[in-house]
């Protein structure tokens, strides 16, 4: 498994940011690593791609630079004068599960993953996201539920700042019809003290708005949803980043059972169905509730702090006593929450279930692991069958992977 990669963002006026980001964060099929240390100065955030190679920096085209020249001062925030960094997204199809349509987001077609590609910024930084459709005509009209919705998917998130012209939302008219292309803007606006302005630092999601219907069901529920993080300056960052996603059918990332778990035993590949660290890395999980269900996050063998980051600063003992540490929390549609912790801290090295603590989702199949790898790379010695359990209490029959398959 790579260690450690770099990735330098695009940056421009009014900010000069040039940093190098070392980690790992994991969503969609692969990985970008990042170093688990203080951020140090006006550093850009930075775009996760689903795959495990991240490839030079990002220089817009002459096109793309066209593109952001042209855009109007109503479509940028307050406090974004211009885009300090740009990306691509595309919305492609991906092939079935059974006969449920898959749809993906990516930083490139080839890569296009659900959940899509995490997002990372930094309070205070201004993001141009480029949204290309992709996905056949005749898909989305076969997720369509209202004919008299037009054909189209779009990019909608939580947490930061945009105008309407970025909503992604069919009564603003900013979705992306097939074949076509927009561009939305994204301000992660920082605190300001004198203002009461509490700033945009937190775990998020952005997500399709019009797929299928004026809310984007279907295409959120086909694939079509990925995580966003707002940093704040100073911010201690993950060695890894996990994106899961509680949603209905009793589904993590939009799978059950046995699929949620396809770690190899001896050469684990991260993912959004392999969740693995070293002894003493530091991880972090961003949860989002999607669908119509309510549920309960529980991680095995490890707790976090209930704050912004799942950690405590400071040695205030009066305030580090005062905040709550917890292993399990409620989530509900449209919540997310995230925390960070240290892999095997005080446990080791071992095989750690993740899943819904609502009692008959986790029977139904709602649970994955995270494995704590041994020294040598490997997975500890587990069953690896997250199968449904039956009405009789055994769990039923199923051709998913046991530990030494994939």
């Amino acid at each position: 498994m790579e260690k450690e990669t770099s990735r330098l963002g695009l940056v421009g006026a009014p900010r000069l940011w040039a940093v190098a980001i070392l980690a790992v964060t994991l969503v969609g099929a692969g990985a970008l690593r990042f170093g688990g240390q203080q951020a140090a100065g006006p550093a850009p955030a930075a775009v996760v791609p689903a795959a495990n190679t991240v490839g030079e920096p990002a220089v817009a085209s002459a096109a793309e630079r066209a593109v952001l020249a042209a855009l109007a001062p109503g479509d940028r925030p307050e406090g974004c004068i211009q885009p300090d960094r740009r990306i691509n997204l595309y919305a492609v199809e991906l092939p079935k599960d059974g006969t449920q349509i898959r749809l993906g987001y990516g930083l490139t077609p080839e890569t296009a993953s659900y959940p899509g590609p995490l997002i990372e910024m930094i309070e205070g930084e201004c993001l141009a996201i480029t949204l290309h459709n992709q996905i056949p005509a005749a898909t989305l009209e076969a997720l369509r539920r209202d004919p008299n919705i037009p054909l189209g998917v779009s990019l909608h998130t939580h947490g930061v700042k945009y105008t309407p012209t970025s909503d992604g939302t069919i009564h603003t008219d900013s979705y992306v019809p097939p074949g076509g292309q927009r561009t939305y803007i994204w301000y992660a606006k920082p605190r300001n003290t004198s203002t009461g302005s509490q700033g945009t630092a937190g775990y998020w999601w952005y997500h399709d708005h019009l797929g299928g219907g004026p809310h984007g069901t279907q295409g959120i529920g086909a694939g079509l949803f990925g995580g966003l993080v707002v940093r704040r300056q100073g911010d201690v960052r993950p060695d890894r980043t996990y994106v899961t996603a509680f949603g209905d059918l009793q589904s993590i990332n939009l799978r059950r059972g046995a699929a949620t778990d396809t770690c190899d035993p001896v050469n684990p590949v991260p993912g959004p169905t392999c969740i693995i660290a070293d002894k003493g890395e530091r991880v972090e999980f961003l949860v989002i509730g999607m669908g119509n269900d309510m549920h309960t996050f529980h991680l095995h063998g490890h707790s976090w702090a209930d704050t912004r980051t799942g950690t405590v600063d400071g040695t205030n003992k009066a305030i580090v006593d005062s905040v709550p540490v917890i292993d399990n929390k409620t989530i509900g549609p449209g919540d997310t929450f995230g925390f960070q912790f240290l892999a095997g801290d005080s446990v080791g090295a071992g095989n750690w279930m993740v899943h819904c603590h609502m009692q008959f989702h986790s029977d139904q199949g709602m649970s994955t692991m995270m494995h704590v790898l041994n020294p040598d790379g490997t997975l500890a010695a587990h069953s690896a069958d997250h199968a449904p359990v039956s009405a009789a209490g055994a769990p039923a029959a199923h051709s998913g992977h046991q530990a030494g398959t994939k």
